[in-house]
């Protein structure tokens, strides 16, 4: 009988071990999960900083807001993923500071284009 109970006692070995294997993977799976949310929302953050510093750069040199969003691109080297954000760029008039709203797009609109 002795034989019996050590297969039985090494069969829950077996499955605590899958299910321990199981939920460290889970665990790893959204902790990789969690890492690249907090990177978007840090790009995003980046993205809204760096246009500010370039449209008060410009107007600080040039006494005037910049007059779109690709004069900020070809003149102050405004670089970013166009796929991931979309940037509205609304002026009003060349002394008065632009509306910026910077805009996440969603993973199946990026699929589409």
């Amino acid at each position: 009988m002795a034989r019996f109970a050590r297969k039985r006692h090494s069969r829950n070995h077996a499955y605590v071990r899958l299910v321990a294997a199981v939920l460290v993977i889970v665990a790893f799976g959204i902790g990789i999960h969690l890492i690249s949310v907090g990177d978007v929302n840090r790009q995003e953050k980046n993205l809204r900083q760096a246009l500010e510093n370039d449209i008060t750069a410009c107007y600080s040199m040039e006494g005037r807001y910049p007059e779109s969003l690709s004069y900020l691109k070809q003149n102050y080297g405004l670089i970013y993923n166009e796929k991931m954000f979309y940037v509205d760029y609304q002026v009003t008039g060349s002394n008065i500071r632009p509306v910026v709203t910077v805009i996440r797009r969603d993973a199946a609109s990026e699929d589409q284009e």
